[in-house]
C-alpha cells in the first residue's frame, strides 16, 4: 500500500503508516520533516501550516504520522509529546523539535541540514 498523499499546491504531504514508514524514508532524497501529530492536538493543528509552508519552499519534504493510528512508530522514536518533528536525512534522525515552535526555529534547522 502506498502512502496517502495530500496535495497542497506545490508541495505534497505524505501520510505515513507503520507499513509505509521505512520504505518512504529510504526512498526520500534530501531532508525530511516527519511530523508526529494527532487530530485532537491543538498545537499540532497550529504548527501544520508552518510545516506545509516550509515544505512548499522545496528544501525539505514533509511527512506526517498520526500517533493515534500508528502507536508503534511513536514508541519506536520515543515520542512522548506532540507535536514532535523529526528531521531525517539518509534514513537517520539528524534533529528533533518538540512542541509548536516558531517558524524561525524550523527554518534554521532546514537551512543548516538541507
Amino acid at each position: 500500500m502506498m502512502p496517502r498523499r495530500v496535495d497542497h499546491g506545490a508541495s505534497e504531504t505524505v501520510h505515513l503508516t507503520e507499513q509505509t514508514f521505512d520504505e518512504a524514508l529510504m526512498a526520500s532524497q534530501g531532508l525530511v520533516m516527519v511530523d508526529f501529530w494527532a487530530e485532537w492536538c491543538g498545537p499540532c493543528r497550529a504548527i501544520a501550516p508552518v510545516l506545509e509552508e516550509l515544505a512548499s519552499e522545496g528544501r525539505v519534504t514533509l511527512m506526517k504520522v498520526n500517533v493515534d493510528e500508528n502507536p508503534e512508530l511513536a514508541a519506536r522514536y520515543g515520542i512522548r509529546s506532540i507535536p514532535t518533528i523529526l528531521f531525517v536525512k539518509q534514513g537517520a534522525v539528524v534533529d528533533r523539535v518538540v512542541g509548536a515552535v516558531p517558524k524561525a526555529v524550523l527554518h534554521a534547522i532546514v537551512t543548516a541540514r538541507a
